[in-house]
């Protein structure tokens, strides 16, 4: 039998990152997902995917990624059953990861004089002050 699944998507929101009663780190978010078909009316649809991550991909998902970024998630499906408090049967679907990587490189701020990595950045010509270092 195989459980496995792969996702490539943008997080909808920061990563909720969270500790259980032991101490055992997990992150919730949910990636938007485009299908690669339109709808009758020519709209591209998007799916919104519930994903956990435990342990150390949790602490990373919290650390590195935000809203917005493109992230690649490997994992199984869960479904779980449970009665809610008017005791109705619910069931709830998630992704399970157990890998998460970048899905885009690290985006750079617009509207900013902030050098990307690895450029350097000239101070203008008669701009006071002291040097950081």
């Amino acid at each position: 039998m195989l459980n496995k699944i792969f996702l490539m998507g943008r997080l909808t929101r920061d990563p909720e990152l969270r500790r259980t009663g032991n101490g055992t780190a997990v992150a919730s978010f949910t990636l938007a997902v485009d299908r690669d078909y339109k709808s009758q009316s020519g709209e591209k649809e998007t799916d919104f995917i519930d994903v956990v991550a435990w342990r150390s991909s949790a602490e990373f998902v919290s650390k590195y990624f935000t809203k917005g970024r493109m992230a690649v998630v490997e994992g199984r499906l869960q479904i779980r059953d449970w009665t809610d408090k008017d005791g109705g049967k619910r069931r709830s679907v998630q992704v399970v990861a157990d890998n998460v990587y970048f899905g885009d490189s690290k985006r750079t701020v617009s509207d900013s004089d902030t050098p990307a990595a690895g450029e350097i950045a000239e101070i203008p010509e008669g701009e006071e002050g002291e040097l950081p270092f």
